[in-house]
């Protein structure tokens, strides 16, 4: 894996679905079968054996497209002679009313992926569309934003993604990516000095460190004690262009808690390099898209 300059596995824009083939079927498998169970009982019972029929994905809101792959490769799971049309790109960002793609084939089939298919879409486009807003509030500065791990359990890679695809960057995506020392760790280690002395002595090749501080002078031993990083927990916007100030460019900084829509601009205007953002993917909103299916 390439290691990039902490935080970790930055990218300058969102790439095609990076997700493992084996890691993103388990997912649909898992979301079919919690969905499906025994079978579509409704179906069986209501609509004609053979019956075909076109669904269509359409947006009802203003929303930037995330996980139209997923949705394709779960139809496909289903019966992999449906047919799917895409109507818009990956990352596109799109007014109500408009067709994101069309779905042909049996009756069962299309009713049988409607609900797994929509919560795919609704979700990772909620990402997409929230990191979309942040990132046009940052238009003009350099500071960058980051994502956290603050993720759905078993989702992280997808949502990551849905990230990148709203024109976000990817801090770690496992504990295993990069070093960054928090609050736990400095009072089991026993301070800032001490766990990042630790931690440069021990550390691997290629891996920067990054230690989070509240205060200024918080900073100021960190960055004596040979940080590469240092993350600004909770601090007033004043606090850290004071940070800033004091930094000068020694250290990498990096903004996080309490950062919205509202105030990302006024933070990223302090001049740090990052802000990182958790409820880009634990508060994202899911968006409004629905599935209308007609026969054939």
């Amino acid at each position: 894996m390439t290691r990039d300059a902490s935080p970790s596995a930055t990218r300058e824009s969102f790439t095609p679905l990076d997700v493992s083939s084996e890691a993103l079927q388990d997912l649909i498998n898992l979301a079919l079968a919690e969905d499906l169970g025994r079978g579509d009982l409704t179906t069986r019972l209501s609509v004609p054996e053979g019956s075909r029929g076109r669904g269509t994905l359409m947006s009802k809101q203003r929303l930037v497209v995330a996980g139209l792959p997923v949705a394709a490769r779960l139809f496909e799971t289903l019966d992999p002679s449906v047919e799917w049309k895409a109507k818009v790109e990956e990352g596109a960002e799109v007014g109500s009313g408009t067709h994101l793609a069309i779905v042909t084939g049996a009756a069962t089939t299309l009713l049988a992926g409607e609900r797994v298919a929509l919560n795919f879409l609704q979700h990772l486009s909620g990402i997409a569309t929230f990191a979309r807003r942040l990132k046009v509030e940052l238009a003009g500065l350099r500071t960058e934003l980051l994502d956290t791990r603050k993720t759905t359990p078993g989702l992280r890679s997808l949502e990551k993604y849905a990230v990148r695809v709203g024109g976000g960057k990817n801090h770690r995506l496992r504990l295993d990516d990069a070093i960054l020392i928090k609050n736990n760790h400095l009072r089991l280690a026993g301070g800032i000095r001490r766990a990042i002395e630790k931690a440069c002595r021990d550390r691997p090749p290629g891996y920067d460190i990054e230690v989070e501080v509240t205060t200024l002078d918080g900073l100021e031993e960190a960055i004596s004690a040979g940080a590469d990083a240092v993350l600004l927990d909770n601090m007033t916007c004043e606090e850290v262009r004071q940070c800033v100030e004091r930094a000068a460019g020694r250290v990498r900084l990096e903004v996080s808690g309490g950062i919205d829509s509202g105030n990302i601009r006024a933070y990223a205007e302090t001049g740090a390099d990052y802000i990182s953002v958790g409820a880009v993917t634990h508060s994202a909103p899911a968006v409004d898209i629905n599935f209308v299916v007609e026969p054939l």
